[in-house]
C-alpha cells in the first residue's frame, strides 16, 4: 500500500511538472528577462555598452499633418542623453536639441532655449529609460527596479509575455517579449508630452538586425492613445565604451 501511494504521488508530481513546463518562463519574470538579454547579445556584452549612439530617419504625425526628419541620439546609462532632431514643420526647417546630464537638462528648439525644470527633467529621464531599457534590458536587474509578470497577449500575431516594470521613480510600464525569440516587441507606458499633456504611449519594436555585436530593433513605431505619432528607422547604430563628457554640455 505504501508503495502504491508513493508511486501515485510521484506520478502526480511528474504530470504537474510536465504541464507547467511549457509556460513556465511566462510566469517567471527572471527567466523572461534572462532570455531577452541572451537574445539581444548576452549580459556580458550588453553590460559593456557604456554608451549607445544611433541615427534614424523619422516621420511624425500631428493630426492630418506629417513631417519627416532625422534623429541622432547619444546616451550614457539612464541619466545622460543628447538627442538632435532636424526636419520640417509647417514648411520651415527646424532643429531641436534635448540634453540631460544627471540632475540638469536643457531643450533648444530653433532659437528658443530653456533649462528644464524639475518636472521637465523627471519626464525626460523617464523617456530615457523607456527608450534605453528595450535595447539592452540589463538595467531592470539593477537595484531600484521591480519586475512582475503581467500576462500574455498577441503582438504582431505572435504570443508575447508581458512584464510589469516599476522604475526607481515609482512609475511603471509594461514590456512584452516574443515568447519564441525572447526579443522585446512592445512597450506600453503613460507619459507626459512637451506641452504637459498626458497620454498612453505604445512602442513597437521590429526588424531586428545585429549591429555592432548586439541585436537591434531597426523599426520602431510609437502610438499615442492608439494613434500613430512617430515612425523611426535606425540607419546607424554604435556601442560606445565611453562617451565624451562634452556630449552632454548645454546646447549652444
Amino acid at each position: 500500500m505504501t508503495r502504491f501511494f508513493s508511486a501515485a504521488i510521484a506520478a502526480v508530481v511528474i504530470l504537474v511538472l510536465a504541464g507547467a513546463a511549457p509556460g513556465q518562463d511566462a510566469k517567471d519574470p527572471a527567466a523572461v528577462i534572462d532570455k531577452a538579454i541572451k537574445a539581444l547579445g548576452g549580459e556580458e556584452k550588453l553590460s559593456k555598452a557604456k554608451g549607445i549612439q544611433f541615427k534614424a530617419s523619422a516621420k511624425f504625425r500631428f493630426g492630418d499633418n506629417e513631417s519627416e526628419g532625422t534623429i541622432e541620439g547619444t546616451s550614457q546609462g539612464l541619466d545622460h542623453v543628447r538627442r538632435v532632431f532636424e526636419g520640417e514643420f509647417g514648411g520651415n526647417k527646424v532643429r531641436g536639441v534635448t540634453v540631460v546630464a544627471g540632475d540638469k537638462g536643457w531643450r533648444k528648439f530653433g532659437d528658443n532655449a530653456m533649462e528644464l525644470d524639475s518636472d521637465g527633467l523627471a519626464n525626460e529621464k523617464r523617456r530615457i529609460y523607456l527608450s534605453q531599457i528595450p535595447m539592452t534590458i540589463v538595467p531592470v536587474k539593477s537595484k531600484g527596479f521591480k519586475i512582475a509578470a503581467a500576462g500574455e497577449e498577441q503582438v504582431n500575431g505572435k504570443p508575447a509575455s508581458g512584464m510589469k516594470v516599476t522604475a526607481p521613480d515609482g512609475k511603471d510600464f509594461t514590456l512584452y517579449f516574443d515568447k519564441e525569440t525572447g526579443l522585446p516587441v512592445k512597450l506600453v507606458a503613460d507619459v507626459v508630452g512637451f506641452g504637459g499633456d498626458e497620454f498612453t504611449q505604445e512602442m513597437s519594436f521590429s526588424d531586428y538586425k545585429e549591429l555592432d555585436g548586439i541585436k537591434v530593433a531597426t523599426k520602431l513605431e510609437a502610438k499615442r492613445d492608439g494613434t500613430t505619432f512617430q515612425e523611426m528607422k535606425i540607419t546607424e547604430f554604435k556601442v560606445l565604451d565611453k562617451v565624451d563628457p562634452k556630449t552632454f554640455a548645454e546646447p549652444e
